[in-house]
């Protein structure tokens, strides 16, 4: 097994660069593989680290205009590289039985939503969870609700949504995952 982990290039509060090395190391311990954007700095770098020093298969997937501006980490056993933002992540869903979003920025947040929305739409029944370090994601959680109050999102697809303290309940929620129906069917003629 292995999952896409989403998170930013930026490191963050400790908090969450320890959340980031303990999720990465727990998973590596227990065999999961991790697919990851491929750079070296930030939470990307920690949770790399974390898992190569734990034993664990780490797979970065990089644009060559990151490779270009050195941000690919130098340790990876193996590294991808893509000429497209969209390849990377097209690959990345590609190797990946899971998606998983620790705190991050805006790519992480674009990352994280793409990869739902393909599930919604059917292009993947793979589960996609959200590691809550510090309560980082309830501000969206309020707002996704607030979707499902006003009738923009289906109350199923936020079930769907995992939320997860640590490495044990994301290997729990996937365990027990059961991917929604497609969000639309095809009528027949």
């Amino acid at each position: 097994m292995r999952v896409a982990v989403f998170t930013g290039s930026q490191t963050g509060p400790p908090s969450h660069q320890q959340a980031a090395a303990d999720l990465a190391a727990d998973l590596a311990r227990a065999g999961v593989g991790i697919v990851y954007g491929g750079g070296h700095v930030g939470l990307m770098g920690v949770v790399a680290d974390a898992a190569l020093a734990a034993g664990g298969e780490v797979l970065g997937v990089i644009p060559q205009h990151l490779v270009d501006d050195e941000l690919a980490h130098p340790g990876l056993p193996r590294i991808e590289v893509v000429q497209t933002m969209h390849e990377r992540k097209a690959r990345m869903a590609e190797l990946s039985d899971a998606f998983v979003a620790l705190p991050g920025a805006a790519g992480t947040l674009e990352e994280l939503f793409e990869a739902w929305t393909w599930g919604m739409l059917g292009l993947h029944a793979k589960p996609t969870v959200l590691v809550d370090v510090d309560g980082f994601w309830q501000p969206l959680l309020t707002q996704l609700r607030r979707m499902v109050d006003d009738g923009y999102l289906d109350a199923r697809r936020l079930d769907a949504l995992g939320v997860v303290g640590d490495a044990a309940e994301l290997l729990e929620f996937v365990g027990r995952y059961e991917h929604p129906a497609r969000k639309w069917t095809p009528t027949p003629p």
